[in-house]
């Protein structure tokens, strides 16, 4: 290379999921049958109406222009309408919504408006590797919060006021967890309210799971004044079956939405305005669309269970919400790596070891519910 490379990516890894598929395609080249449990890519179908949005935007004038960088106008007004219909959250979509190009978009775009180098990052550990890599790449000082089976995957808030330090900007959180599937037990989100408005940081939840597998949705802006020291992220990739179309929001009040939008403005163009006019119809969605696809879900789980409980797991959650399924592996398997090693070479199933979501992850794994029911019913036959 004739150039060596910013020192900024040498702190971080490719994607684990970006390294796997490749050594998986390698397996499948060579004739393996490999069922993919792993990955949390919803393969249903969104609302039937989204892509008849999209082909009818696709001809209208002007629909390949370059697009405003705050999105559509019509689009921020249904990301408000979708928040107060499904989470009884006012916000004013003039000044407190940024459309995004997926919520994965978001954290780094937070990290750059708000993180300098030095600044502390309160990450969550097991949490989205997103977040650790994106603090990385702004040179952030990095402090690990615990979650913990034994405490329900829950923060100790002891815990938390010990790391906080006076160069604290932003803290993460995700609640239905990522990956534990663990649900917000009450309280929890008036609690780090409080802390971040005592100690004067930014407390970002990242919020894709909360229409999936829950009995009520939750949002950190339910809260009364959250807005005046939150961020939620929220994403359709999980919520409305849209990953591939990258579409997301940030909710924030004006201040912070400016401040990340001085950030965005200047590398991208907008979004393309078919994908932001599918995105207008899939948040119009009705609740018996929701109520289909989390009975689908719920088939899916039941089945992941049966292989969890059939593969040895025990004691692991039932109460879960989101996309995935969340165990510790057999006594026999030294971690989850060689569990996950196991299934992927001896029975040709991927599933993801639950090391790549930090230490408290190392003796655990997490399923999938993104694959058909019948390929779920395979994996399951192959355990015998």
């Amino acid at each position: 290379m004739v150039v060596e490379p910013a020192q900024r990516i040498a702190k971080v890894e490719e994607y684990y999921f970006s390294k796997k598929r490749s050594e998986i395609a390698e397996l499948e080249k060579k004739g393996a049958d490999i069922i993919h449990l792993g990955i949390g890519c919803p393969d249903l179908q969104p609302l039937p109406e989204v892509h008849k949005s999209i082909s009818e935007a696709l001809y209208k004038p002007f629909s390949n222009a370059y697009q405003g960088y705050r999105g559509l106008p019509e689009l921020r007004e249904a990301f408000a309408n979708w928040y107060k219909r499904i989470y009884h959250v006012e916000v004013n979509p003039a000044s407190e919504i940024l459309p995004l190009m997926g919520s994965k978009e978001g954290i780094l775009l937070i990290h750059m408006a708000f993180v300098n180098p030095g600044d502390t990052v309160l990450i969550p550990d097991p949490g989205y590797p997103a977040y650790t890599a994106a603090a990385k790449l702004v040179g952030a000082n990095i402090k690990y919060y615990n979650l913990k089976e034994e405490n329900d995957w829950q923060p100790d808030f002891n815990e938390l006021e010990s790391l906080i330090d006076d160069k604290t900007k932003v803290m993460w959180t995700t609640y239905p967890g990522m990956p534990t599937a663990q649900q917000a037990k009450p309280g929890l989100f008036e609690k780090l309210i409080s802390l971040a408005r005592k100690k004067k940081f930014i407390l970002v939840n990242d919020n894709p799971y909360s229409l999936i597998l829950t009995q009520k949705a939750n949002s950190l802006l339910q809260n009364p004044d959250a807005l005046d020291v939150c961020v939620e992220l929220n994403s359709l990739s999980k919520a409305s079956n849209l990953p591939g179309m990258r579409m997301g929001a940030a909710f924030a009040n004006k201040d912070v939405i400016d401040c990340i939008l001085r950030v965005k403005s200047n590398y991208d163009n907008g979004m393309y305005k078919p994908i932001m006019e599918g995105a207008i119809t899939a948040l119009n969605a009705g609740d018996d669309w929701y109520k289909s696809i989390n009975e689908t879900y719920e088939r899916r789980r039941k089945i992941g269970f049966a292989f969890l409980d059939k593969l040895g797991c025990k004691n692991y959650n039932h109460d879960t919400a989101g996309l995935f399924l969340w165990a510790r592996v057999p006594e026999r398997f030294k971690d989850g790596n060689e569990c996950a090693d196991y299934l992927l070479y001896e029975k040709s199933i991927f599933l993801t070891p639950g090391f790549i979501f930090g230490k408290n992850g190392d003796q655990y794994i997490r399923l999938s519910l993104c694959s058909p029911e019948d390929l779920m019913t395979k994996a399951l036959n192959r355990l015998d």
